[in-house]
C-alpha cells in the first residue's frame, strides 16, 4: 500500500535536515525518517558523534541518502539544498525543571541554527522542536527577519506531541482506537499554555467536569510525567521523536501537493492577541496554505486560553528580546 500511495504522489527526493541528530529526540528521529519514502536525502548535524550515527542509519535498506556532518565549520555544508530543517537541538529537562529553565542555553543553541539555516536554505520549512518552544520560534523568526529571509509560513513550532498526547490519553478513557482520535490541541508547549479541546475531538467524546479537568492536567504535565518516570535521565524522547517524524511528513505530504493535509503548530499568527499561538492549519505546497484559527470553543476552553495568553506573551518576548540584545 505504502508504495501504491507513494506512486500516486510522484516520487520526491526531499532533502531533510536534522539539527541534533545524535541527541536522545535526533536519533529516533532520523531512523523514523530514514524509514520514509518521502525522504531522498538525510542531512545530519551535531557537535558530537554524527559520523557515527549517520555510518549506522546508512546501513538500513530504505532509499534515503544518509549525510553525517560534525562541528560548527561543517554546518553550513549540512544545510545546503535542504527542503526541510527539523531541530531537535538542545539540552533536555531534568526533574524540577521547567522548559523555561532551558531558556538560556537553548536560546543561543537555536539562534545559532537559525542564522545558518536563514544563510544556506533560506526558503527551507524550519520545523522547531528545542524548548522553550513557546520562545524559541520568536528568536527563530527574528534571526531570519536580521536576514530579510523571514517567511511566517515556513517556520513551524512542533507542538505535535500534545497531540499525540491527547489522542492517546482520550483514547485510553474511552476504549477508542488512538489512530482513529484527532484532539486538536492549541497555545502553546508548555504547562498552562498547553489547551486541548476536548470539545473539538473525533469522534466526538464527553467528561464530566472534574474528569474533564483532570485529563487537561495530565496533557499539560505529560512531559513532566516523564521526566520525573526518567528519575534525571532525560525528557520525552521516543514519543517526541514520533511527533516530531508525524510533523515532518505531513509537512512533506503537502509540498508533494496532496490535499487536505491538517496539523496543529505554534506559528506567527492573528488568531488572538498573542503574535504566536498554536491552531490547528492547512499544510500547501508553500507551507502554511490557511489558518483553520480556534474554532468554536466550550466556556471551560475560553478560560484556558483566556490563561494562557499573559505566559505566552511573556514567553514570546523573551524570545525577541534575545534576540534584540544579541552581539
Amino acid at each position: 500500500m505504502v508504495d501504491q500511495y507513494f506512486f500516486l504522489l510522484g516520487t520526491n527526493n526531499a532533502k531533510v535536515a536534522v539539527l541534533g541528530a545524535s541527541g536522545g529526540i535526533g536519533q529516533p528521529l532520523s531512523l523514523l525518517l530514514k524509514n520514509s519514502p518521502l525522504v531522498g536525502e538525510l542531512s545530519l548535524f551535531d557537535i558530537a558523534h554524527t559520523p557515527g550515527v549517520a555510518a549506522d542509519l546508512s546501513h538500513i535498506e530504505t532509499r534515503a541518502h544518509v549525510t553525517g556532518y560534525m562541528g560548527p565549520d561543517q554546518l553550513d555544508a549540512a544545510l545546503k539544498g535542504c527542503d526541510v530543517v527539523v531541530i531537535p537541538a538542545g539540552v533536555p529537562r531534568k526533574p524540577g525543571m521547567t522548559r523555561d529553565d532551558l531558556f538560556n542555553t537553548n536560546a543561543t543553541i537555536v539562534a545559532t541554527l537559525a542564522d545558518a539555516v536563514a544563510r544556506n536554505c533560506p526558503e527551507a520549512m524550519i520545523c522547531i522542536i528545542a524548548n522553550p518552544v513557546n520562545s524559541t520560534i520568536p528568536i527563530t523568526s527574528e534571526v531570519m527577519k536580521k536576514y530579510g529571509v523571514y517567511n511566517p509560513n515556513r517556520v513551524f513550532g512542533v507542538t505535535t506531541l500534545d497531540i499525540v498526547r491527547a489522542n492517546a490519553f482520550v483514547a485510553e478513557l474511552k476504549g477508542l482506537d488512538p489512530a482513529r482520535v484527532n484532539v486538536p490541541v492549541i497555545g502553546g508547549h508548555a504547562g498552562k499554555t498547553i489547551i486541548p479541546l476536548i470539545s473539538q475531538a473525533t469522534p466526538k467524546v464527553e467528561f464530566p467536569a472534574d474528569q474533564l479537568s483532570a485529563l487537561t492536567a495530565r496533557i499539560q504535565d505529560a512531559g513532566t510525567e516523564v521526566v520525573k518516570a526518567k528519575a534525571g535521565a532525560g525528557s520525552a524522547t521516543l514519543s517526541m521523536a514520533y511527533a516530531g517524524a508525524r510533523f515532518t511528513f505531513s509537512v512533506l505530504d503537502a509540498m508533494n501537493g496532496k490535499n487536505g493535509v491538517v496539523e496543529c503548530a505554534y506559528v506567527r499568527s492573528e488568531e488572538t492577541e498573542c503574535k504566536y499561538f498554536s491552531t490547528p492549519l492547512l499544510l500547501g505546497k508553500h507551507g502554511i496554505e490557511k489558518n483553520l484559527g480556534l474554532g468554536k470553543l466550550s466556556a471551560f476552553e475560553e478560560n484556558l486560553v483566556a490563561d494562557a495568553i499573559g505566559e505566552l506573551k511573556g514567553s514570546i518576548k523573551k524570545g525577541e528580546d534575545f534576540v534584540a540584545n544579541m552581539k
